[in-house]
């Protein structure tokens, strides 16, 4: 049975500010977290178009992982992520990124405080439908459950650090934010490969007769 979960993300920004954000946010966060075997390499990203919905952008990413969580997320349905009072791993885990404690110089958001997806405003909402299918017998059930742990993990990250960031990239245009983001995408893939273990050689001999 295919595991899908629902991640409901509130922002506090307007949906144009997001759609900046988080390109910034994605490409920036990518570079960061790219290190000792893990991160996300960038295999494709361009315009697409579709029929129905429109203008859009196609992106193909690669996710690396090389540790297993003892921890298993338990299975719901519907995800409600809070960036302000939920915390990301130790390791990754910033003061100046903590929305409880941020401020920002240019808008005036901030600090998040409880209850501020009440009472804030700009306010909006990021859904993100996420599908883990694993389909190997006695293994599905906790592979699924670690694959939707580790995209929460970065949802929760990466949103937590779009606002956190929201001083660098407020008033990019959407061009200025893709070239960000193609010259992060080439720094984060580099330093992917770089960290990866070398592939393994095979010596060839020829004999000769």
């Amino acid at each position: 049975m295919v595991l899908v979960k629902e991640y409901r993300i509130c922002m506090p920004l307007t949906v144009e500010e997001y759609k900046i954000g988080q390109l910034y946010m994605i490409a920036r966060h990518s570079l960061e977290q790219s290190d000792d075997g893990e991160g996300v390499e960038v295999i494709e990203n361009k315009e697409c178009f579709d029929p129905e919905h429109g203008k859009g952008q196609y992106t193909e990413k690669r996710i690396h992982l090389s540790r297993i969580y003892e921890e298993m997320l338990k299975t719901r349905i519907i995800d409600h992520v809070d960036i302000a009072f939920e915390e990301p791993a130790e390791k990754h885990y910033k003061k100046e990124e903590d929305p409880k404690f941020f401020k920002s110089r240019i808008t005036g958001r901030g600090p998040l405080v409880e209850g501020w997806r009440q009472t804030d405003s700009p306010m909006m909402c990021s859904y993100k439908l996420v599908e883990a299918s694993f389909e190997v017998w006695g293994l599905q059930t906790r592979v699924e459950d670690f694959i939707q742990k580790c995209i929460r993990d970065v949802l929760l990250l990466g949103h937590r650090q779009a606002f956190a960031w929201i001083d660098e990239w407020h008033g990019m245009s959407i061009d200025d934010v893709r070239m960000y983001e193609k010259d992060k995408q080439m720094e984060a893939n580099d330093k992917m490969r770089q960290s990866l273990p070398p592939a393994l050689e095979t010596d060839k001999t020829q004999e000769s007769n």
